[in-house]
């Protein structure tokens, strides 16, 4: 058999003995859990491992099929041209903000609210030396 370039190298074929060993044991366990589920003590549960196994048997070959087309999208993205990237629009700019006018608050007013404040600015003070 004649080895075309970059089409049947060991690492592919190691793979796909891989993929193959996968899903032969998972279909595998599969029947064993069918079997399970026919017998006298079986559970549904035996039926959702039956249904799940060929499943976990599948993935490897659905990650090598991933990868490979991922693998072909970024050696397309790097053949192609790079984008010609539009001129920036300008900025707008914008004025000053001028903040909000601030009520001043009587102490008088509210008893409590002025004792907490007084007691956050004291432990400012006391943290900043």
């Amino acid at each position: 058999m004649e080895v075309v370039r970059g089409l049947l190298t060991p690492q592919r074929v190691l793979i796909a003995l891989a993929c193959l060993a996968a899903l032969i044991v998972c279909c595998g366990l599969a029947y064993w859990q069918w079997q399970r589920f026919s017998s006298a003590s079986g559970t549904f549960q035996n039926l959702g491992y039956v249904l799940q196994w060929p499943l976990f048997g599948l993935f490897p070959l659905f990650m090598v099929w991933r990868f490979r087309r991922l693998a072909r999208q970024n050696r397309d993205e790097a053949l192609a041209p790079e984008p010609v990237a539009p001129a920036p629009k300008p900025v707008a700019t914008v004025d000053a903000v001028k903040p909000a006018p601030v009520e001043h608050v009587d102490d008088e007013e509210d008893a409590e609210l002025a004792a907490y404040n007084r007691m956050l600015a004291d432990l400012n003070a006391r943290d900043g030396r």
